[in-house]
């Protein structure tokens, strides 16, 4: 392979909806770059993107695969990004080391949620972007309605550099007015006459459009009416960047129609990566796997100087060193061995040490360090055990293992719930991991609604007393303690009434913790006279905080509850520590049951992206979760709905709103706050809570 240096290389990741044709492109680019010598399809399983067994059982991209294309003098590296919202993490990982983006347009659906949602991401990220709609030669192709979809989602901001000759069957060849071609049958053609007056409408907003971000092209423009092409190019890279231009191509993968001048835009307008050519040589890994015959392989960009194999690099976070014994370039499943590679240019090296997403390596001593990579939150959890004990410790490698691999695989083992918990962006992502541990570990496992991580409180004032008296030969244990709790909030009372009473408590000392789960926990000694010593304090405090870990009504973690020790008793022989330990904790347990005790449950808050056509049936699930439906709005053509939904109502959720929308609908779910459950869900709980304490006695 040829040598290019930074000013040589393009990074481009390929966007796009579920089925918009992104492999196939991805493939005819390969094609066009002479890296394959005929094009592969998915049909037949043998394209070099989706070269992973999964993807071949599933006929669709799951993971983010990297290629790349030489096209006339120049490397172009590409990634296959999923369209599936359950696979996203890969295309955040490529927007962390592309400087551009193609995003695919299915010419039979227009712009789908899905497409949609990779803008609002691409915006976000600031990253430009170009459109290729492809599919033109299918039945249902319809260019009027992409223009339509395009100009609602861009808002002013699209601009065509080319239309199609016809949609359909009749499609054979597009129409470029850049270079005022015509592209046909690998044929450069003029232009035919029935399409001469399009092209020139397109021809003079484009140049409009390219004109205004540069003022000294905005003045030639007024005063000649027109801008070569160089000029063009120069007027649209300033506006892709800036984010105020996408230029709309027609392409055809399948039939190798456009592809071409694609490569050519790309290598003539997209932005050179925005890295240090000198300086010490640095590489982010923004991906590892492990691949058969090869073992684990980490992808990665060069970030600053030069990367020659054999070269010694170290993680500045953790110390680690590697030595990058040979390095490759990559076109999925394809690896060439090169001697070097410059600063903007992705590369892949196997059985690396440090190889884990997200990780710098860079020379020895040069202290630079980039930043992770932020993956969003999941959207789905499940829990999940071995269906045979013993294998618990193989399924615990294995899934460290797989989310070594895949960052936005989450997992975690609760002690509140006693569960390990899977969390990741969807069920069919979800499925995927099982997948795997069957086949690639050889472990049965078990996925099932995990428990709901509740919360216990009170809402009245209560009091209580417990006397832990033992005698059982020798030294016994003495300890009685008389508390009061209330609800930790507003201002601080002290004034209660007491076994009939009004009592004023003095506070002698104080303990105020904020508890890991959330909530507080307001411990205040009030006792006087003598009736139990200050040293015997930290004990009760110790009992009370032992039942708050595993609440009286459900076993939950309790909070924001403020207690007063103001009496007890002590033995001057017998009492101990244990004692009032023991004592402290009895004491609060029935207080709390008799202070209006209540389960709190978490909500979140949940924002669904839907088609109009489908924001009745969304609304409805979504009421008949119990969420509260909150801000409705609407967004170039999609329906924007917000709700606060509890979590014990969305599991599966993801795969509800698949059924229900034809998969068309994207979500995102954020954790708000909990609030009390409903009586008869209470109720629920703790008739659950009693029948699994009887079944374990």
């Amino acid at each position: 392979m040829k040598e290019y240096t930074t000013k040589d290389v393009r990074n481009v990741v390929l966007l796009g909806a579920t089925k918009s044709g992104k492999t196939t492109l991805a493939e005819a680019m390969l094609f066009e770059g002479k890296v394959i010598p005929r094009m592969g399809t998915i049909e037949d399983k043998n394209t070099l993107s989706d070269s992973n067994e999964l993807e071949k059982l599933n006929q669709r991209s799951i993971y983010a695969t990297p290629l790349y294309a030489e096209y006339q003098g120049c490397k172009i590296n590409f990634i296959d990004a999923p369209g599936s919202d359950d696979f996203i993490g890969g295309a955040y990982s490529a927007f962390r080391v592309c400087e551009s983006g193609i995003l695919m347009v299915n010419a039979q659906q227009g712009v789908e949620v899905g497409t949609d949602a990779f803008v609002r991401r691409a915006e976000e990220q600031k990253l430009p972007m170009i459109v290729a709609v492809g599919q033109l030669d299918a039945d249902k192709a319809d260019w009027d309605n992409v223009q339509n979809s395009l100009k609602e989602t861009f808002e002013g901001k699209m601009v065509n550099v080319q239309f199609p000759d016809a949609t359909g069957a009749s499609f054979s060849g597009i129409i470029d007015v850049l270079t005022m071609k015509y592209y046909k049958d690998g044929q450069v053609l003029d232009i035919p006459a029935q399409y001469a007056d399009q092209a020139e409408e397109y021809r003079e907003a484009l140049i409009e459009k390219a004109a205004e971000f540069d003022d000294a092209l905005m003045e030639k423009f007024f005063e000649e009416g027109t801008l070569s092409e160089e000029e063009i190019h120069s007027g649209l890279n300033k506006g892709i960047v800036s984010g105020d231009v996408y230029p709309v191509f027609c392409v055809c993968g399948k039939k190798d129609v456009g592809v071409g001048r694609i490569l050519e835009f790309i290598r003539d307008v997209a932005p050179v990566p925005a890295v240090k050519q000198d300086g010490p040589c640095s590489i982010f890994i923004y991906k590892n796997d492990v691949e058969q015959h090869l073992g684990e392989v980490s992808y990665f960009k060069v970030m600053s100087g030069t990367l020659t194999a054999g070269m010694d690099l170290e993680d500045p976070v953790s110390g680690g060193k590697d030595r990058l014994s040979a390095i490759y370039a990559v076109a999925g499943s394809k690896k060439e061995a090169v001697t070097s590679l410059h600063a903007g240019d992705f590369g892949c090296a196997v059985k690396l040490k440090n190889s884990k997403s997200s990780t710098t390596l860079a020379a020895p001593g040069s202290d630079i360090v980039y930043d992770r990579i932020q993956y969003p939150a999941p959207k789905y959890r499940c829990a999940i055990k071995a269906k045979v004990q013993q294998d618990d410790q193989k399924l615990g490698d294995a899934l460290k293992k797989i989310a070594s691999q895949d960052p936005t695989v989450v997992v975690e083992y609760s002690k509140e719930l006693r569960q390990t918990i899977l969390s990741g962006n969807g069920e069919q992502h979800i499925n995927i991991v099982k997948w795997r541990i069957n086949n690639e570990f050889g472990l049965e496992v078990e996925l099932f609604a995990p428990k709901v991580p509740y919360r216990e409180t009170i809402t009245k004032v209560a009091c209580a007393q417990y006397r832990h008296k033992k005698q059982s030969g020798g030294a016994g244990q003495f300890g009685e303690v008389h508390l009061l709790v209330c609800p930790a909030e507003g201002e601080l009372n002290t004034k209660f009434m007491i076994n009939g009473k009004e009592t004023q408590l003095n506070i002698k000392t104080q303990d105020i913790t904020e508890l890991e789960w959330g909530g507080k926990l307001e411990f205040y000694n009030c006792v006087v006279g003598g009736s139990i010593d200050l040293g015997f304090m930290p004990a009760i405090l110790k009992g009370i905080k032992e039942r708050m870990v595993e609440g009286p009504l459900t076993g939950s973690y309790a909070r924001d509850i403020r207690v007063f020790v103001y009496d007890g008793k002590m033995h001057p022989v017998d009492s101990k520590e244990i004692a009032f330990i023991i004592a402290g904790r009895n004491a609060f347990r029935e207080a709390f049951r008799n202070a209006g005790p209540k389960i709190l449950e978490p909500i979140y808050n949940v924002e669904v992206m839907t088609p109009s056509e489908y924001q009745g049936a969304v609304m409805s699930d979504l009421q008949n979760r119990r969420g509260m439906l909150g801000d409705m709005g609407a967004d170039k053509g999609f329906a924007i709905l917000k709700a606060r939904v509890p979590l014990a109502e969305l599991y599966r959720y993801s795969t509800t709103l698949s059924s229900l929308t034809a998969g068309s609908a994207t979500f995102t779910m954020e954790f708000a706050d909990y609030q009390p459950v409903p009586g008869d869900v209470q109720n629920k709980l703790l008739a659950d809570y009693a029948a699994q304490e009887k079944d374990e006695d």
